[in-house]
């Protein structure tokens, strides 16, 4: 097997013979990445061939994709494939397709080439490195058939590069068992499902369903089997795990602790990864620790915080909430679509349902070093920069609104253009300003989720139109401004159009920076394991906003698949990025270790 020593050592004709077959006919990638030896690791040979191809010329990007062959396409038929997409090709079944797959793969090839001038490339052994099934590729195919020329050639090139990770590890004779561990994980948390949704093969985990019990228990069991020592569910329903501190630690000093963890329930058909990946990376860390026997000179307190998306009831972060004392008293008496009081889904669930238990729940910050949370991006920029991590340097701050534009509903063919009080065009107006500001701020950014025409018709001039505003900054000071300008600018525009508003604030959530010593922390973890330590801020909000507000605190992105899409079945991840988390968490442990020592 090929090993760094060997590659770094090679002559530049003799690593380029090494690295061959990686990209498809293209020697040049790995003779520009060779370049920049020696590598640390294979991490560091990745990016540095990722690098190359981005750097490169469009022309030579595009030759790089029509190197590639269709998938099931002649070349196939007339076995003048390589080996690697011979081999790749065979495993995923596509050299047995049924007479109507086949067809079916023909007439996508056909007619991707027409559409996009290069052939349609995915990587067919999958985010696990075990394969995607043919049903799978097909409905893949169809689903980029759609997509817009320069967002295609980007979703190819970064299956180029999974292609060429995966037949690296092959040279390298390596395994991401830890990551696939994790990935695993994953699949079988997502065999639970509420009612309606599992039926249609959807993953939706609301606060207390059934489904929600089910994934707490099945965490209750991971965390004993991967040898916590304390696992207990608590008041909320958060499942929290203790992996207790040496008892040499124990003698020497008053024992702290490091939390971690995110949330375990989810949007409605919304992905495996948002929330779950913080929950398992260190539960994967603390299942090698104790195989290896090994304590640490710190508790590390590891939390599945039960609810954050506010799916079932308007109490969102009530998992997290409850540990800085942030669970409001009203919020026993909201009730769901069915009418079900959250009082009464604790109580049917076995949880005390008190507001004093509840409060017990309360963390005294003395008692922690910090709170540390592994997230999936949830957006494109790593994708786009091809990258596996990055350290979080703040979480944005945001502000919410539910607001109503009235205006006059009148007969759409009578009313003349200029006597018209259109209440939609009003709030259409303001959605372009929304875009317009935000985007001059880097980070800014602001949503108009949801616009409603109340009784509205086809032949009438929109009298009342109901809208939402969701704007977000890095921090307070820029996100006041955006609402500042967002709120007059609405005002003016009902003024000039002889309209009414109203507004009421839904949610304002403090701008959440990350605390510099735990920002280094990562960046050291990362920078260790080969691959650049990109900084960048987070514009979704984490359970680790909440903790902010008693304890220091740092997160880490992973990147995504599928340009980063979140809160969407397709969101994904592979198992070589969740192998470089749980690495790089193993790390930080280490390094913390090391500071205490």
């Amino acid at each position: 097997m090929l090993t760094l020593d060997r590659l770094n050592a090679a002559s530049a004709p003799e690593g380029a013979r090494l690295l061959d077959g990686l990209y498809e006919h293209s020697p040049w990638i790995a003779e520009a990445a060779l370049a920049q030896r020696p590598f640390r690791s294979l991490a560091q040979l990745k990016h540095a061939m990722a690098r190359a191809v981005a750097d490169a010329p469009r022309e030579a990007q595009l030759a790089l994709l029509r190197a590639h062959p269709e998938l099931a396409g002649k070349a196939m038929v007339a076995d003048a494939l390589t080996a690697e997409s011979a081999h790749e090709q065979s495993r995923a079944g596509l050299a047995h397709c049924t007479a109507e797959e086949f067809a079916k793969l023909q007439a996508l090839n056909a007619a991707y080439n027409a559409r996009f001038g290069f052939p349609f490339i995915l990587a067919v052994r999958g985010p696990r490195g075990t394969g995607l099934r043919r049903q799978e590729i097909i409905e893949t195919f169809e689903r980029r058939l759609d997509n817009p020329p320069d967002y295609e050639l980007a979703e190819c090139l970064r299956n180029v590069h999974r292609i060429a990770e995966l037949r690296l590890a092959d040279k390298f004779g390596v395994e991401p068992a830890l990551g696939n561990r994790v990935w695993d994980w994953h699949e079988e948390l997502a065999r639970f499902s509420d009612p309606g949704f599992l039926e249609k093969g959807q993953l939706t985990v609301t606060y207390l369903t059934d489904a929600h019990r089910a994934v707490a228990a099945r965490l209750c069991a991971l965390m004993k089997e991967s040898g916590f020592d304390e696992v207990a569910t608590d008041a909320v329903g958060n499942v929290v795990g203790r992996y207790r501190a040496s008892t040499g630690a124990r003698a020497d000093a008053p024992v702290t602790t490091l939390m971690t963890g995110s949330h375990y329930d989810t949007v409605r058909n919304g992905g495996r990864y948002d929330g779950r990946l913080g929950i398992l990376t260190p539960v994967a860390c603390v299942r090698e620790l104790s195989r290896q026997g090994r304590r640490l000179p710190f508790d590390l307190e590891v939390i599945g915080f039960a609810e954050e998306e506010g799916q079932r009831y308007k109490a969102t972060f009530l998992g997290s909430g409850a540990l800085v004392g942030g669970f409001e008293p009203a919020w026993l008496d909201q009730k769901d679509g069915d009418g079900v009081t959250l009082r009464e889904a604790m109580r049917s669930a076995g949880l005390p349902a008190t507001l004093e238990a509840i409060a017990a729940l309360r963390r005294r910050p003395a008692d922690y070093l910090g709170f540390v949370e592994v997230h999936i991006e949830q957006g494109p920029v790593l994708a786009e920069a091809e990258l596996p991590l990055a350290i979080v340097t703040s979480i944005n701050g945001g502000v919410r609104y539910e607001c109503e534009i009235t205006g006059m509903a009148s007969h759409a063919g009578t009313t003349p253009m200029d006597r018209r009080r259109d209440a939609a065009c009003a709030a259409a107006e303001l959605a372009l300003y929304v875009e317009k500001r935000a985007g001059r701020e880097r980070d800014s950014v602001g949503t108009m989720g949801i616009l409603h025409v109340p009784t509205g018709s086809i032949n009438v001039v929109p009298g009342r139109c109901r809208f939402t505003l969701d704007l977000r900054a890095p921090d307070d000071a820029q996100r006041d401004a955006l609402a500042r300008d967002v709120l007059a600018e609405l005002e003016a525009i009902c003024r000039r159009r002889g309209l009414r508003h109203s507004l009421e604030q839904t949610m304002r959530a403090a701008a959440a920076p990350c605390a510099p010593q735990w920002q280094a922390r990562w960046e050291r973890a990362v920078g260790a394991l080969g691959v650049p330590a990109h900084r960048m801020p987070s514009g979704a909000g984490h359970d680790a906003m909440k903790l902010h507000q008693i304890m220091p605190q740092g997160m880490l992105f992973v990147r995504g698949q599928n340009a980063g899409i979140s809160h969407n079945p397709l969101e994904s991840t592979t198992s070589d990025d969740i192998q470089l988390a749980v690495e790089a968490f193993q790390r930080l442990l280490d390094d913390l270790a090391q500071e205490m020592a």
